[in-house]
């Protein structure tokens, strides 16, 4: 835990094979991370740009492009799981996670198949199944943490999306009969990029509307108060160079919570950021932000859809790249 206090955590946005064996190992042992996530983009500048997968991929000429991708996944996600593994057993997170292949976002049962086959051929208990806020995406939830296996739900953006996973494990839990840990990932930075544009030719102020809304969602969870489930704050790497490094890691400390950001952003943060309590933020001040944003004729609603289309997208493409390159 890296504010024990507060039972807050920081882990690390990023995989790749050197970084696991040098830099990551560090950053456990100086108690920095407590965990890992990962993506198809992460995947996709790991495998592509990075020469540490070229031998073991010289020894799957025979596979299709999928199963090659997913070899060289696994590989690392068990390196991980297994540098993290002490984090596990002694009850201080150690979770690394895994994306599903984000084309079966709209397909509950090839979602569900999915995430049980790579937790199976993983078989690391401190691996979450990382599975997209769809629909279809709640129902897989729901019966992966019915099997006792961890969630990561993401790309989350909207209050509405945080109950439906909250529910979904609520109902996979109480399943299972035991408790599973799961973490319900909500994308911060993307909005205020959406938005600060705008906002700062009306005067409004900036770099909050992904503050407002992920603090809004936070308090919605944890009124909820779900066994086993944390909010994540994710795409917390800043956009805007005016912004310090580690500005959404310390605007969004908060009680009983997770961050996963970019490795230099967590540096930044554990050597300049304040380690004090922000959220919760009164209702009142989120709820006078959001009126500025309306008063301007912007839709928020239409905003964050836009965010979750997007956001689902360019996970298509990062996943098309690596298939299309292997």
């Amino acid at each position: 835990m890296y504010i024990k206090d507060l039972k807050f955590s920081l882990w690390a946005d990023f995989i790749e094979r050197d970084y696991l064996d040098n830099e990551f190992k560090e950053l456990i042992n100086s108690g920095i991370v407590n965990g890992a996530t990962s993506n198809p983009a992460i995947f996709k500048n790991a495998i592509l740009n990075s020469s540490a997968y070229k031998e073991q991929l010289a020894s799957l000429k025979s596979l299709a492009p999928k199963e090659k991708y997913e070899a060289l996944a696994i590989y690392d996600i068990k390196k991980a799981a297994d540098i993290l593994k002490p984090l596990y057993d002694a009850n201080d997170d150690g979770y690394v996670s895994i994306e599903v292949d984000p084309y079966l976002c709209d397909d509950a049962a090839a979602t569900i198949a999915e995430g049980k086959r790579l937790f199976s051929e993983i078989n690391r208990k401190n691996v979450m199944i990382k599975v997209p806020a769809t629909t279809a995406g709640y129902k897989a939830m729901a019966e992966l943490t019915s099997c006792g296996i961890p969630v990561n739900a993401t790309l989350i953006f909207k209050k509405e999306q945080a109950i439906s996973c909250a529910k979904a494990f609520e109902l996979g839990v109480a399943k299972y009969g035991s408790n599973v840990d799961t973490v319900i990932s909500v994308f911060v930075s993307r909005v205020d990029r959406a938005l600060d544009e705008e906002l700062a030719k009306n005067g409004v102020d900036v770099a909050l509307s992904g503050i407002y809304n992920s603090a809004d969602i936070y308090a919605q969870v944890e009124s909820m108060k779900i066994s086993g489930c944390r909010t994540l704050f994710a795409s917390t790497g800043v956009k805007d160079d005016s912004l310090p490094a580690h500005y959404y890691i310390e605007k969004l400390l908060a009680y009983n919570s997770v961050n996963t950001a970019p490795i230099n952003t967590i540096k930044v943060f554990y050597e300049n950021g304040s380690k004090e309590r922000a959220l919760p933020i009164q209702a009142k001040t989120i709820e006078e932000h959001f009126k500025k944003i309306k008063s301007l004729g912007i839709d928020f609603d239409s905003v964050l859809d836009k965010q979750i289309a997007d956001g689902l997208e360019s996970f298509k493409d990062a996943f098309k790249e690596i298939l299309e390159s292997l």
